[in-house]
C-alpha cells in the first residue's frame, strides 16, 4: 500500500496492555506497532470474508473423494508423473 496519507487516533488502551506492546516493541515503536497491529486484523477479517462467503460452494457430496478421501489425496500427489520426491 502507497497511501501517504496518514490520520491520528486516540486510542484507548489499558496501561497493562500499553506495557505489554512497550515491552514487545518498544515505547518509541508503539505507533508502528499498533499500524501493524490493526493492518494484520483488517486482513484476517477480510479472509475470513472471503472464507464465509464461499462456505457451502462446494457440494456435501457427489465428490471423487468421498468413499476415501486419503486414497483420493494419495493418489493426486502420486498420479502426477511430473512430481518430483
Amino acid at each position: 500500500m502507497c497511501d501517504t496519507k496518514h490520520m491520528r487516533m486516540h486510542i484507548d488502551l489499558d496501561d497493562a496492555l500499553v506495557a505489554q506492546v512497550d515491552e514487545i516493541a518498544g515505547p518509541r515503536q508503539r505507533s508502528a506497532f499498533v499500524r501493524e497491529a490493526v493492518r494484520a486484523a483488517v486482513e484476517q477479517r477480510k479472509r475470513w470474508r472471503l472464507i464465509e462467503g464461499a462456505a457451502g460452494a462446494i457440494a456435501d457430496t457427489g465428490h471423487a473423494w468421498d468413499a476415501d478421501p486419503a486414497a483420493w489425496v494419495r493418489d493426486q500427489r502420486f498420479g502426477d508423473k511430473t512430481r518430483v520426491g
